[in-house]
This record gives structure tokens, C-alpha cells and sequence, in this order.
């Protein structure tokens, strides 16, 4: 399996990381751990945020984001992903994506929380899984690309890890070789060489017990960036949306953002209006204001959830302008027309990740980072809404042009990586623990590392994480891989890097709230840098100079 680039993901960045590249004329390989539509980004509901309106600019859109970021945006990175965005944006319509139109003929730009005017680009409220379909079918005609469903990766192949070896002499700087990879179905695991890898493959979603995402969003590329000694800072800020459909039954259907920008209402239990109590911009304050409003009226009052209300508009305009999310709640026995709408937060995006430039490198040499996976600086303490596929498509652009570049200057060492090796591992006969430490996990870290958290509480998720850790690494050593186990791996490694970033951060800042520490720091400052060579647990409270 000889490659030029390898991508780890098939969402919005991975396939538009791909598509660049292998137009370059690199032979790609597309590894996903499901089918090539399964992604974050099909998942996405309110859209991509752009300055295309006369009565905006990119001034307003960063300084939208720089609030919303609550003081840990990197303005210079802000501001090139702003300003790049309408010539990434009119690529994506020349592939085919189909965003709404009004009554004019213009585009139909909404607005979310934490925007001064409209300029979110949507395809009704699905627009992730318009992008994605553009994408795949993009890619599905470059001969360059080749697609590998249902294959997750284990582990990154670096010469740091083959020291002593010929390749590793050649080239003695860390540098990524490739990636270990398990073919789901025949339970084989290949290797993969490739000169360069992007890790593209989603966020963290499933770590907690309550989330939007699906099933696949369980870290595994920032814990494989992590093992493979690669930088990652800012992982306590886990973005909870505010309206996730309550169920009794545990599931979170997502309501999209862009129902409160198109006049919905949230009111308490008991039918009253609350937002404008916790700030002036009441129902479009930025996301982490409304979770913990949420949060702080169900406490109040006992109740399991708010209510989301948008009965005051029309039947057919709902229908219309959100015909998923209608569809949605008339599953659930609720016509959001005429009933209020049972809400509660949800785990749902991370502003952290591994740390890249602006041309999505991370500090391992040929290994890239991209979408939700990656930590630019743009999303800061808060990601504001919208923003994030925006992100995507502009790293992805540079990062091709960088990879291309790095493959040129620095071809790929002759001498072969060692093939698997499964030792004397068995089947597994256990995989009743499996699932009890995956439940365990998600509990720990929705109880103990919520929206609203204690230096106690952070202890105490940390000793039960280790314990599960510890727990999972001997299943990992004893039994012959598989996706569960695999994933679960991952989880736990991404759950004590929450944690341990989280009580680094002596101060309340945006996403992340404690009680011991409920005002802002006058110093700004990333969560530590966390590697696997160092012990994290050593250098709590070490501040770094931002940026």
C-alpha cells in the first residue's frame, strides 16, 4: 500500500484535502472507518459562514469571531481565513453545491448566534451533507484518488518509532512514514506507506454520554497525533450546543442554530422567555453563553429540559426553510409549527485539537491536520458558528500547496517499515468489557467534565479515566484489534487529555467554566502543549505565551 499522501478521514477536509492534492497529480489514499459519506460534516445542519452581503465585511466577520473566541483567537489567523473564504466559497458552487436562493435570486444568508449580520451560506438545513456530496463525487473521478471504506487506522508509522532502524538513520527528525491500518471486514491490518499523512477524521463527540455527533467522532486522529508525539493545546474547550432534541431515551437529534437566528424563542419550563436575564443579545448570544443558560434554568428548576419556540412562524415557511428538522420533530411525535420544541445541550464540537500553521502542519514533520481534528487559533475559547467548515476548506487549500512542496524537497526513504505484527494475541472473549468502559468513560466525563466544572470534579474524572486507561491498554495488548476496541483506546487517551488541559485553566474563559475559578485570568495563554514523552500532570498550571 504505497502512497504519496495518506488522508485519515473523509469529511469536508479530508476529501477537499484530497481532491487539491491528488489535482497535483500525488497518488491519494482515502482511509475511513465507514463508508466515505459518514461523516461529521453529513451531520452539519446550519451552514458555512461568508462576507457575501454589500452591508458586511470582513472587519465585522472577525471581530464577530474574536468575541465569540473570548480572547484566545489568533487574529492573524482569523483574518486570513476570513478573507480567503468567498474565493473558497465560489469553489465549492463550481463543484456543484446547490445553497439556498431567496425570492431574488440571491443567496439566502441566515444568521447564528454571535453574528452581527446574516452571512451563513446554507442548502436548506442540511448544507454538511450537500458539500459532502459534491466532494465525493469530485473525488470518486480522479484516478488519483483511491477510496478505502470500512479501514480505520490503528497507529501512525514514524521514524521515531523504528530507531536503530535504516530508515530511521536516513532521516532522524520525527517524521511521519505512514499509518497501521485495520481492514474492518477480514480483520487484516496493512500498512500503508506514504510520504505524507493528514489526519482529517472528525472530533470528540462520543467521549461524552449526550452528543450530536455520530458514532464515528471518537477522537482517533488527535489520539494517534498525541502517541506519535505531535503538539496539542486547548482540549478543555468542548463546544455544547445549546439545542439537542431532548429524548428520554438518551438520543440527541441536533436542532440547528440557525432556527434561533430565524426567530425562535428558548422559555423555561414554564413557558417564559429567559435569555435576555443572562445577556443583552438574548436568544443570539454566542453558544457557550446559551449552554450554560440552559444549564443553570434546568438546575433551577429540576426540569430535564427548555423548550425551543417557533410556533409564531408559518407552517410551509418551516417546512421549507427547514424541512430535516421538521421531519425530525414529526418523528418524535412534534410539529414544531404548532408545539414547542424539548431541548437540552449536547456535546457537539472541539475548539482545541492538534496544533497546525496556517498550512494545516503539525510539529511532526509530514504529518497535517485538518478540520475539527486540527487547532489553528481561529475558534479560540468559543468557536463562533458556522465557522468551522469555512476552516476546513481554506486549510485544505494551503495544506495541499505545503504538501506538495514537503513531497518534492523531501522524498520518501527507500528502506521498507516493518509490516504488523500480532504476536501471540487472541480473539477476544471479553468484549462484554468493551462496552462497559466505553459507558463508563462517557458518563465520568458528561458528569465530571460538563459544561460547568470543579477542580474536585476534574480529580475525580482523572482517577476514574487512568483507571479505565490502564484497563483498556491490557485488552489492547492481549487481544487482536478491532474497530470497538480500537475506538475505545482512543476515547480514553482523548478524556485525559481533556482533563489534564482543563486543570491547567485556572480562570472561566468561554467554553470552559469552572466554579473554583469563576472570573477570567488578565494572562492569555493556551492549555499546555501536551506530549506523550512528557508527564502532563508535571507542568499543570505552566503558562505559555500565546502564540
Amino acid at each position: 500500500m504505497n502512497f504519496d499522501l495518506l488522508v485519515i478521514g473523509s469529511g469536508i477536509a479530508g476529501l477537499s484535502f484530497a481532491i487539491k492534492t491528488a489535482a497535483k497529480g500525488l497518488r491519494v489514499a482515502i482511509v475511513t472507518k465507514k463508508a466515505s459519506a459518514e461523516s461529521n460534516t453529513n451531520h452539519a445542519q446550519g451552514g458555512i459562514a461568508c462576507v457575501f452581503d454589500q452591508a458586511d465585511d470582513f472587519e465585522n466577520h472577525v471581530r464577530d469571531t474574536l468575541v465569540a473566541g473570548d480572547g484566545l483567537c489568533d487574529e492573524a489567523v482569523t483574518r486570513a481565513i476570513v478573507e480567503a473564504a468567498p474565493e473558497r466559497i465560489r469553489e465549492l458552487i463550481a463543484i456543484g453545491v446547490d445553497f439556498s436562493k431567496g425570492e431574488d435570486g440571491g443567496y439566502d444568508l441566515t444568521r447564528e448566534g454571535g453574528h452581527s449580520h446574516r452571512r451563513i451560506l446554507h442548502a436548506h438545513d442540511l448544507t454538511g451533507k450537500a458539500i459532502e456530496d459534491a466532494l465525493l463525487a469530485v473525488a470518486a473521478k480522479n484516478p488519483n484518488i483511491s477510496f478505502f471504506e470500512y479501514h480505520m487506522a490503528i497507529d501512525l508509522i514514524t521514524t521515531a518509532r523504528l530507531k536503530g532502524s535504516k530508515i530511521a538513520a536516513a532521516d532522524p527528525e520525527n517524521r511521519v512514514l505512514g499509518a497501521y491500518v485495520l481492514d474492518v471486514a477480514s480483520g487484516e491490518v496493512l500498512t500503508f506507506r506514504a510520504g505524507a499523512v493528514v489526519l482529517a477524521s472528525g472530533g470528540i463527540g462520543q467521549v461524552y454520554q449526550y452528543t450530536t455527533n455520530p458514532d464515528i467522532a471518537t477522537g482517533d486522529g488527535i489520539a494517534m497525533a498525541y502517541r506519535a508525539g505531535a503538539f496539542v493545546r486547548n482540549m478543555e474547550f468542548v463546544q455544547f450546543h445549546p439545542t439537542a432534541m431532548y429524548a428520554p431515551d438518551g438520543s440527541r437529534e441536533l436542532i440547528s442554530e440557525s432556527v434561533r437566528g430565524e426567530g425562535a424563542i428558548l422559555r423555561d419550563i414554564k413557558g417564559r422567555a429567559f435569555m435576555k436575564d443572562y445577556d443583552a443579545r438574548g436568544d443570539l448570544a454566542p453558544r457557550d453563553i446559551v449552554a450554560r443558560a440552559i444549564d443553570a434554568e434546568m438546575k433551577k428548576s429540576g426540569a430535564p429540559h427548555v423548550w425551543l419556540d417557533i410556533t409564531h412562524k408559518p407552517a410551509d415557511y418551516l417546512r421549507e426553510r427547514f424541512p430535516h428538522i421538521y421531519n425530525t420533530c414529526l418523528a418524535h411525535g412534534i410539529d414544531m409549527a404548532k408545539e414547542k420544541i424539548p431541548v437540552v445541550p449536547a456535546a457537539h464540537y472541539l475548539c482545541g485539537g492538534v496544533k497546525t500553521d496556517m498550512n494545516a502542519a503539525t510539529s511532526v514533520r509530514g504529518l497535517y491536520a485538518c478540520g475539527e481534528t486540527a487547532c489553528t487559533g481561529l475558534h479560540g475559547a468559543n468557536r463562533l458558528a458556522s465557522n468551522s467548515l469555512l476552516e476546513a476548506v481554506v486549510l485544505a487549500h494551503n495544506g495541499a500547496a505545503a504538501v506538495a512542496d514537503f513531497l518534492a524537497k523531501n522524498p520518501v526513504p527507500a528502506a521498507n517499515v516493518p509490516a504488523w505484527q500480532d504476536g501471540n494475541v487472541q480473539d477476544s472473549d471479553e468484549r462484554v468489557v468493551l462496552s462497559h468502559n466505553w459507558d463508563e468513560l462517557r458518563r465520568a466525563m458528561w458528569d465530571y467534565v460538563g459544561i460547568v466544572r470543579t477542580t474536585k470534579r476534574l480529580h475525580r474524572a482523572l482517577t476514574r479515566v487512568r483507571m479505565l486507561k490502564s484497563e483498556i491498554n491490557e485488552y489492547y495488548w492481549n487481544f487482536k484489534v478491532e474497530a470497538k476496541l480500537l475506538e475505545l483506546r482512543n476515547l480514553v487517551q482523548i478524556g485525559e487529555i481533556v482533563i489534564l488541559c482543563a486543570m491547567q485553566r485556572h480562570e472561566s474563559r468561554g467554553l470552559h467554566c469552572t466554579l473554583d475559578y469563576p472570573t477570567k485570568s488578565d494572562e492569555i495563554y493556551d492549555s499546555v502543549a501536551l506530549r506523550p514523552d512528557f508527564r502532563p500532570e508535571e507542568r499543570a498550571g505552566n503558562k505559555l505565551a500565546h502564540n
